[in-house]
């Protein structure tokens, strides 16, 4: 048996955290549940009291202490605030990775700590060996991606305990153990603020202003409520007013701060970038866990189960792809080797094209 320790693990009221805290129980550690209460704006419905009721009938059921952690400032000044800042500025963040930083391995840990804990765990589907963070066995439900910016000390406290499971081996021990959780869905959107449109979210923060959509050349096509709204990439939300235009599809290839337009293509932006083009991609705020070797190729992920692609490491802060994509600023760039191991990795925060030799 592993040495028993006093783990503490956040438990959200859902299947993969109750699971997680049932199987380090069983294990034979001191585990105790902490449910961390972030912000939600007033117009937002209210649903963390009743994650709240299901996360205590949890730790109820498997006999191990509650808590409740208030996060509330930590999450509005650095999460959300953050995150509308970004879009202000043109850019396009991903909450998730700075929920996890700053709420869940940052909050979390600090408040057990503080209370004598040895470790902390969570429901991530993602797995550690100590001081390494690699994919779940999982590959549909693997959460790796969101977790780049811990560090390999970090990782030296933190537990996953279903990393090694898929979602149906998680469903089946909940069921068996006879947790209330063993059917329940799974939240879905941004960290802690669930399944909410991301336009409509910004639009209380960001004051709406008309602009003009241009094609290629130039040329005025349509409108919009706001270049800040818009993803490159993006096919929906402006309105084609050119009849000639309207007749296919236009995706957000560009987009101008500064004029409030948008640039929209037929040709999709991943097309921007031939076989015969390096993209060079320079990072801010990067993180490596493992030391890296210039000499070798990586695999680099953009968004939640983004397509890998062949990347080197020229610096601590400078990434070449092998192939397009779309590349939007302030997106979180991640990269792994060959076995799923997370190297590391960093926000864009430039990127530019390079001819192959």
């Amino acid at each position: 048996m592993k040495k028993k320790q006093t783990i503490f693990v956040g438990v959200s009221g859902g299947v993969d955290s109750s699971v997680a805290a049932y199987l380090l129980k069983k294990e034979g550690h001191d585990v105790h549940g902490v449910f961390i209460k972030t912000w939600s704006p007033e117009w937002l419905p209210c649903t963390w009291v009743d994650e709240k009721r299901d996360a205590m009938r949890v730790c109820a059921a498997l006999d191990i202490p509650f808590h409740f952690l208030d996060a509330e400032q930590a999450y509005k000044d650095g999460v959300a605030e953050y995150m509308i800042d970004e879009y202000r500025v043109g850019r396009t963040p991903n909450p998730d990775v700075l929920c996890n930083r700053i709420i869940k391995f940052g909050a979390l840990w600090d408040y057990a700590q503080a209370q004598g804990a040895d470790a902390i765990a969570t429901g991530h589907y993602a797995q550690t060996d100590g001081t390494r963070l690699l994919q779940s066995v999982d590959a549909t439900k693997d959460q790796s991606y969101f977790l780049w910016m811990l560090t390999a000390e970090e990782l030296g406290h933190i537990r996953f305990p279903i990393g090694h499971l898929h979602k149906s081996e998680v469903r089946e021990i909940a069921e068996r153990a006879g947790l209330l959780t063993a059917a329940k869905k799974d939240s879905q959107g941004i960290c802690f603020l669930g399944d909410v449109d991301m336009r409509e979210f910004l639009s209380h923060y960001i004051e709406e202003k008309k602009g003009a959509v241009l094609d290629e050349a130039g040329n005025i096509i349509g409108e919009h409520n706001g270049v800040w709204f818009y993803t490159i990439g993006e096919r929906h939300g402006f309105r084609i007013i050119s009849s000639d235009a309207a007749r296919v599809s236009h995706y957000v290839i560009g987009k101008d701060i500064e004029s409030n337009t948008l640039i929209v293509s037929p040709n999709s932006p991943s097309k921007t970038f031939t076989p015969s083009t390096d993209i060079k991609v320079t990072l801010r705020s990067e993180n490596w866990i493992v030391p890296r070797d210039k000499r070798r190729a990586y695999k680099a992920q953009i968004r939640y189960h983004g397509t890998p692609i062949v990347a080197k490491l020229q610096s601590d802060n400078t990434v070449v792809l092998r192939s397009g994509g779309v590349l939007p600023l302030g997106q979180s760039l991640v990269v792994y080797d060959d076995s799923g191991m997370l190297v590391g990795g960093g926000i864009i925060d430039s990127i530019s094209s390079l001819s192959k030799k």
